[in-house]
Parts: C-alpha cells; sequence; structure tokens
C-alpha cells in the first residue's frame, strides 16, 4: 500500500481490513508499550488507511467516542504566575549545589502535580507582535525589576513607562548586538552564505544574539537555566525569539549529535575545562562536523581583558592554554580570532577521530555502548562522541545550504525505522495540503497574531517546514520514548527537543501563541493522563492563543469536554478529506485575570 491518506472508499472485505488494522495497532502500542519503539510512520499510516476504508461501509461496528464528564479546573494561586514546575525554585533546597544540579529538571511526583489553571499577572495585555516585539515588551507580561537594576548599565534592556525597552546590548557587545555579529561573520564567513543555518545560544540572556541572526536567515536555540538572572528564557520568548529553559550540568542536553551548524557563549561563565571538561564534550556531541563553536569572553583576549576579570594575567593565560589543549584534543582547530572572539571549528576528518582510540587519549573515545542521540535524563560523560564513519553527508560542507536543506531527504533518515528519501517527500506534500487546509480553518495563522509555534509530536518537522514563508517560528517536539527522528528535523535547517509529555515542558506560562498535535492522545493515552497534558498546554499557550488538535474521532470529544473546563472556546472541525476516524479541533484560550487580581 503506498504511504498516502486517500480518501475513504467501500469495501467489500471490512470486516478482514478492521481485523487487520487492530492488529497493527495492537502489536504498535504493545512495542510502545514495552520499549518506547512507535510502529514506522509508513505502518501508522497504512493503518490509518486501512481504517478509513472500512469506515465507509455503513454495516460495520463503530467504535463509541470516549465520554468523560465535565469539569471546571479551579485557579491556582496568583504566586503561581510563573510556575515551572520541573524548574521550581521552591524546590531548589532538595537538590543539591554541585555543579548546579538543582538548575537542571526536576518534576513533581504525580501526587503533587497542580490540577489548576496558571493566572496571568496582574495587567497583563496581548503581546506586541512581531517584529516589533523584538525590541520592546509590556512591563507587566514579565514584570521583573531585579534584571532591569543589575543589566540596564550593559543595556540589556531598560523599563521606560509601561514597556521594557531591548537595545541590543550585552556584557560582551555593549556597542549594539548587530556591531558584534557584524565582527563574527567577517571571522566566519559561512555565516552569509547559507551554510550555518541552525545555532545554540547557552547562556544567552535575553536572547539579543539569537534575535539578531534571525535576519540573517540563521535559527537559534537560546539556552539559559531559571536563576538569579530572573526569566532570561521568559523574556526571550516574549520578544518572539526562540529559547527554552536549560543548563549544561549532570545531564545531557535534550538535543541529538550533530545537531548545530554553530554554537555561542558569550561571558556565560561555564568552566568549560573543569570536570574533565565534560561541558565542552557536550557541546562537542550537540555540534555538526565542520560546525564552530564561539566564545567571546574570559580567558580570550585576556592580555587586554584580565583588569576586568578580577583576576591576574597568569591565571587567564593558564585558562587560556588548558582550553585550547583540550578542544584540540577533541579535533578542534582555532578558525579565526579578533578581539574579544575566538572561533574554533569541529573536525569533520575522520583522521583525526581514529587517534581518540589509542588508550593514552585524553579525554577517550566513547565506547560504543554510549548511544550518541540519547538526550533524555542521560548523564553527562567525560569521553568523546565521535561522529558516525557510516554517515557520509552529516558534516556541515556534506549538508545543501538553506534553503535547499529543507526540503532535500537528509541521510539520517535512513536510520529511522521505515524512513526513505519517498517516505520525506510523501511527509513534505502531505504537510504542504495540511497546512493549507489548518489556514482555512485558523485564518491567524500566517498573520501577525501567530508568532511562537509549538508542534508537540512532529516526525520530520514536515508541518514547520510548510509554514516556513510566514511570519514565525516552530518548536519540533520529539517524544522521547518515539522513533529518533530529531535529527532529521536538524538537517533541514529546522530546530527542536525531546520531551517526554508525561512532565512539564522546559518553558515558562504564556509562552506559545499556538500548539498543534497530531494524534498525540493517540500515541501517549497508554502513559500519560489526558488531564495534565492539555493542563500543560495551557500553562504555556498564551491567552487568546491558539491549538490546533488533530486527533482520533474517539477522544476528540473528551478533549473538547475537558478544553472547555479550562476556559478554552473550541470548535470541532473536519480533516481536509471529510474522513469521519479523525477531526481538527481549533481552540482559542481566554484572557482571564486571577480572582484575586486588581485588574
Amino acid at each position: 500500500m503506498k504511504n498516502k491518506e486517500v480518501k475513504p472508499n467501500a469495501d467489500k472485505k471490512g470486516t478482514r481490513t478492521v481485523s487487520l488494522a487492530i492488529m497493527f495497532a495492537i502489536l504498535c502500542g504493545f512495542s510502545f508499550y514495552l520499549g518506547g519503539i512507535f510502529c514506522s510512520e509508513k505502518q501508522r499510516v497504512e493503518v490509518k488507511d486501512a481504517q478509513l476504508k472500512a469506515v465507509a461501509s455503513p454495516k460495520e461496528p463503530t467504535v463509541a467516542p470516549l465520554q468523560i464528564k465535565s469539569v471546571k479546573f479551579p485557579e491556582c494561586g496568583i504566586e503561581y504566575q510563573d510556575f515551572t514546575p520541573c524548574t521550581d525554585p521552591k524546590r531548589w533546597k532538595k537538590y543539591g549545589t554541585h555543579r548546579l544540579t538543582f538548575l537542571e529538571r526536576h518534576c513533581p511526583p504525580v501526587f503533587d502535580r497542580k490540577e489548576c489553571l496558571i493566572p496571568p499577572p496582574d495587567g497583563y495585555k496581548s503581546p506586541i507582535r512581531w517584529p516589533k516585539s523584538r525590541d520592546e515588551a509590556w512591563y507587566k507580561n514579565v514584570p521583573y525589576n531585579w534584571i532591569n537594576k543589575q543589566k540596564s548599565n550593559q543595556n540589556w534592556l531598560k523599563k521606560q513607562g509601561e514597556k521594557f525597552l531591548f537595545p541590543g546590548g550585552g556584557t560582551m557587545f555593549p556597542r549594539g548586538v548587530g556591531a558584534y555579529v557584524d565582527l563574527m561573520v567577517d571571522l566566519i564567513p559561512e555565516m552569509k552564505d547559507g551554510t550555518i543555518r541552525t545555532a545554540i545560544d547557552t547562556g544567552c540572556g535575553v536572547a539579543s544574539w539569537g534575535g539578531d541572526l534571525l535576519d540573517r536567515g540563521i535559527l537559534t536555540v537560546s539556552l539559559a537555566p531559571r536563576d538569579n538572572h530572573e526569566a532570561q528564557v521568559q523574556f526571550a520568548l516574549e520578544r518572539g525569539i526562540p529559547a527554552i529553559l536549560g543548563v549544561i550540568s549532570t545531564q545531557r542536553l535534550p538535543f541529538p549529535s550533530s545537531s548545530f551548524d554553530m554554537a555561542h557563549c558569550s561571558r556565560c561563565l561555564i568552566p568549560w575545562t573543569e570536570f574533565g571538561g565534560v561541558y565542552l564534550l557536550e557541546i562537542n556531541r550537540i555540534l555538526r562536523p565542520g560546525g564552530f563553536w564561539v566564545l567571546s569572553g574570559p580567558p580570550v583576549n585576556y592580555k587586554n581583558r584580565w583588569r576586568g576579570w578580577n583576576t591576574t594575567v597568569e591565571d587567564q593565560k593558564s585558562d587560556y592554554n588548558k582550553l585550547q589543549k583540550l578542544l584540540t584534543s577533541m579535533c578542534f582547530k582555532l578558525y579565526n580570532t579578533k578581539d574579544d572572539i575566538a572561533v574554533w571549528q569541529k573536525s569533520s576528518d575522520n583522521n583525526c577521530y581514529n587517534k581518540l582510540s589509542k588508550p593514552d587519549a585524553n579525554p577517550p573515545k566513547c565506547d560504543d555502548s554510549i548511544e550518541p542521540d540519547s538526550a533524555w535524563y542521560t548523564p553527562l560523560r567525560t569521553c568523546i562522541v565521535v561522529p558516525s564513519q557510516k554517515l557520509k553527508k552529516t558534516s556541515l560542507e556534506s549538508v545543501p545550504k538553506w534553503p535547499k536543506r529543507l526540503h532535500v531527504a537528509p541521510e539520517r533518515i535512513g536510520n529511522v525505522h521505515g524512513g526513505s528519501a519517498s517516505s520525506f517527500k510523501h511527509d513534505d506534500s502531505k504537510w504542504k495540503v495540511r497546512a493549507k487546509h489548518y489556514k482555512k480553518l485558523l485564518p491567524a495563522l500566517g498573520t501577525d497574531k501567530i508568532r511562537n509555534v509549538m508542534d508537540m509530536n512532529t516526525v520530520f518537522g514536515g508541518f514547520a517546514a510548510s509554514v516556513i514563508d510566514d511570519p514565525l517560528w516552530v518548536m519540533n517536539v520529539v517524544s522521547s520514548y518515539g522513533p529518533n527522528t530529531l535529527p532529521v528535523v536538524y538537517d533541514r535547517g529546522l530546530i527542536g527537543v525531546y520531551h517526554d509529555w508525561c512532565e512539564a515542558f522546559s518553558t515558562y506560562p504564556r509562552t506559545y501563541d499556538l500548539l498543534h498535535l497530531d494524534g498525540l492522545f493517540t500515541a501517549e493515552s497508554q502513559r500519560c493522563d489526558m488531564k495534565y497534558v492539555l493542563l500543560e498546554m495551557d500553562r504555556i499557550l498564551r491567552p487568546g492563543g491558539y491549538t490546533i488538535i488533530r486527533e482520533a474521532s474517539y477522544y476528540i470529544d473528551a478533549v473538547a469536554t475537558l478544553a472547555k473546563g479550562m476556559r478554552w472556546g473550541c470548535r470541532k472541525e473536519n480533516t481536509q478529506y471529510n474522513v469521519e476516524t479523525e477531526k481538527v479541533l481549533i481552540c482559542q484560550k481566554k484572557l482571564w485575570y486571577s480572582s484575586s487580581s486588581s485588574s
């Protein structure tokens, strides 16, 4: 059977088809439950197509939709307005301070989960629209004075009337982020010809670096913990710039190996050479062969800068030499340097990596038992993840330049069960049709009303690719229990993370304008409580924001019932092919204020 959507046709052998469909579904679910191995995309579509054909016969029995009792969720207290369940400062004391482990994800147990709706701050307004939002935000949407007082002298931001303004400054670029990036482009010409498309900024501040790169065709994931800088990630997302909560501590970051074309640290104060170089080894893992690591701040330019760093020139020289030695041992070479910026390039030459197998190599090469892409609560290790020699087209010089790479089947699709160039092409075409239909159902999609978008359970990033020309960006989420398709997403020049929707996402409340899901409840219903997934969606969705829930008809009414209890307005729509087994639920979250608020 061809892997494509079809209009339902009558089938005289409906009973046999239904039996086969049920058998496929049971096998898929059983394998998923045991080991997190979903059926391939092709198998899922074949099962779906078989179900559609079976439904067309009026004589066939149908499964009654799931029905649940109506519920009305209460408000959380106003003190929960910025609640981040898995990075909650109230729980920090339970965890150690060594290597800042308390800043990592520590989700509450099931019995301690909140079953209430997070209120917005007093005076919350609909966010300023892109691109104006890059330069200003409503103060009452992110009412944090600490970061304003501490960083205003460095031009991170400044409060003016009812707004925060973002001049584009930073600790290492007081003259503005534009001039800083211009210098970087001079050092790395690959930033201006489509070679570099994806980047990660560790210790991102208010994400001005990532915001500037958007105009240069580079999509950046800005990363920062929830720490004493108070809501760096929330500022970034309020501005319409991609960001997630995270810290390099004892666990891998939620990205596959060889994801990013460039990594950046601007005085992020990460002790790169300590603990066996484990933090820099993690940057090595997620950086594509041929990719660039950019460092500005200590110990770069120590001869001229050491007096401002509360240290001695000898100490800074020693730190720089240690850093250079570590990078050399990891097959990095100094690519370019000027003023406060130093650039290293990760080797794509296997000859260097082959030498890491020697007994005296330090750090050593990771053994074959360490999966390079395993990145969900996976401990960091002091060994070098070496690029697979089986892959010939994942290095930066081998990947097509942007935007061509968006629609070229990546080499790593061959690592996905059932993945191929033809299934990739089909997925690409399918989502173009679906996105066109979505825009009819939700006219706001494609306008400046929707900026921050999340595809909650993507396969190859097809939805994100289909809206690439719209004034938005998409955070692609791949299940940590599903097939590992996130490398394909990154090879296309898109961004995303691994996540388990049985837990809260690593972001602040009110940070996304649109949440999209495709069969998430069908896939995860055996593991995750639908109620908690929807409450998490409500937490991260902005007031006035939308959801597009594409789901089996069996679940759609139950989802609508819970959504009503969260004060969402929803309507049920047909898919583009008007099939009865699958529906689309379009919902909008209403703006409301806490009953204890003065608004």
